[in-house]
């Protein structure tokens, strides 16, 4: 296996510099560990007005270049920095119109209207950026709707120059469920001809779909967990319309599970949480659940605190929640809720908070310092995902000796077992079916459990000791991109 290839991962989003969710993890966290294989992976993201410039010391990778870009000459700015805790360099793509913005993708609850350009911009320009920058990868690595024209551009605009005609492209799908479709009329806007606007090219159902540009025009396909892999080819409600396409480029399409980054997410060594701990000594984590309640303004007490920390949409089980919290709440718990999403769950969480007051704390935020807090002071998560290609939460979870509660589904089936089944090799709760009662069930196992308190902490310790790392996964992605540029040096042969 060669270990000097040369990667490019392409992301709309890369922690710690911009995040709203589980795909700036994976593109803060992957490129260090291939980093530690030998591998010279470089990363890009749009310069937003939110990256701090002075605290990520970021300086002008290259002189400013320009390209054309709907109608008129675009001049744009590349500057740099290294991915906090490693040797990767990363790149800014500096073009204020479209990116000196309040939000990555919307303001005020609203998706920005150009969007659709925005990041047919954003493809471009991290095309156009190579030869300035002087860097040839052998496989560019994008991700999700937002980087889907980046391997239709490159086959498509590119093929001919010298330059690109050797790169591969890789395309991970983090989920199905956004897809980036706009109006057929943008065509030209984006700078594609109307020759690949078809279904084996960027077309799907009279419209363009920026997802379904990066299915048929990437070399290689992976998603973030084996089971959803399977799924996603199966139906439409887990395809959302891409299953037969999926399933036509089912043998080059790996599910390969999502990481943790275990120099950011290990309380043994995490600053933001009230006490450190190991599984060796859980009386830090005593510590921290003392720190939370006080900070959350709820009873101390040695109940058992139940963390919500998600999104809060419909695909991530908060039907159920809603539904049965009233019957959580008749419990002997605690429950503390982080999150953002539908104003109509976020009003509703904010008024069981006021009913429960010693009870419930609702924080309708993305913070993530609190989540650090949260994790080391809770004893469950309930994260009962209709939906879950991979998950991080619960494994973040876990290694902070938060035990799960989850639906089986996508990722969740690969990592989590049901401990009151399999109590040999249990990590978890496993909900059996979709529904408030299945939920409650779980739950009420969780807190049988937890009432045996050695018991309770033997499981813990061994949840904690549970390897969720990147190490294994990113060999994995090494296999394929291997695989990538043997197509391509039989396709230039």
């Amino acid at each position: 296996m060669e270990n000097n290839m040369k990667v490019l991962v392409v992301s709309p989003e890369v922690d710690p510099f911009a995040k709203t969710g589980g795909l700036a993890d994976f593109a803060g966290s992957l490129p260090k560990t291939l980093s530690h294989l030998g591998m010279d992976v470089r990363v890009v993201l749009p310069l937003y007005r939110g990256i701090d410039r002075d605290v990520f010391k970021l300086k002008p990778a290259a002189e400013t270049f320009s390209f054309f870009f709907d109608g008129q000459q675009r001049e744009v700015g590349i500057k740099s920095c290294k991915l906090p805790g490693s040797k990767v360099t990363v790149y800014f793509v500096e073009y204020a119109p479209y990116f000196d913005r309040e939000g990555i993708y919307q303001e005020g609850g609203k998706d920005y209207e150009d969007n659709f350009l925005r990041f047919a911009f954003f493809s471009r320009a991290v095309l156009e950026m190579l030869p300035v920058i002087d860097f040839k990868p052998d496989v560019i690595h994008t991700g999700d709707w937002q980087t889907g024209l980046v391997p239709c551009y490159l086959k498509v605009l590119y093929r001919n120059d010298d330059f690109f005609n050797a790169m591969g492209t890789l395309h991970t799908i983090h989920s199905t469920a956004y897809q980036g479709i706009f109006p057929h009329h943008i065509m030209e806007r984006i700078g594609l001809p109307w020759s690949v606007f078809n279904h084996q090219g960027v077309e799907y159902w009279g419209h363009v779909s920026y997802m379904k540009a990066g299915l048929n025009y990437a070399d290689m396909l992976t998603t973030v967990s084996p089971t959803y892999a399977g799924e996603i080819q199966t139906t439409e409600e887990f395809g959302r319309g891409l299953e037969g396409l999926l399933r036509y480029r089912g043998k080059d399409l790996t599910g390969i599970l999502n990481g943790i980054d275990y120099d950011v997410w290990n309380p043994l060594k995490d600053e933001l949480i009230n006490s450190m701990f190991d599984r060796s000594d859980l009386r830090g984590k005593n510590r921290c659940k003392k720190a939370l309640q006080k900070e959350m303004n709820l009873p101390l007490s040695s109940v058992p605190v139940i963390a919500v920390i998600s999104r809060l949409i419909p695909e991530k089980g908060l039907d159920l929640i809603l539904k049965e919290m009233d019957r959580i709440m008749e419990m002997d718990v605690q429950m503390v809720v982080l999150g953002k999403g539908d104003e109509k769950y976020e009003t509703a969480l904010k008024e069981l908070a006021e009913k429960y007051p010693d009870k419930l704390r609702v924080e309708i935020a993305m913070d993530i310092p609190l989540s650090h807090r949260i994790h080391a002071g809770s004893d469950i998560l309930l994260m009962p995902s209709r939906f879950e290609p991979c998950g991080l939460t619960h494994l973040i979870g876990m290694k902070y000796g938060v035990l799960p509660v989850v639906f089986h589904t996508g990722g969740l089936t690969d990592t989590v077992t049901d401990f009151v089944k399999n109590p040999d090799t249990g990590n978890g709760f496993v909900m059996e079916e979709y529904s408030g009662e299945s939920m409650m069930k779980s739950i009420r196992d969780a807190l049988e459990l937890y009432s045996v308190k050695r018991k309770w902490n033997a499981l813990v310790k061994s949840v904690m000791a549970l390897d969720f790392s990147w190490k294994n996964s990113s060999r994995v992605y090494q296999q394929v991109y291997g695989q990538i540029i043997e197509k391509q040096r039989l396709l230039t042969v």
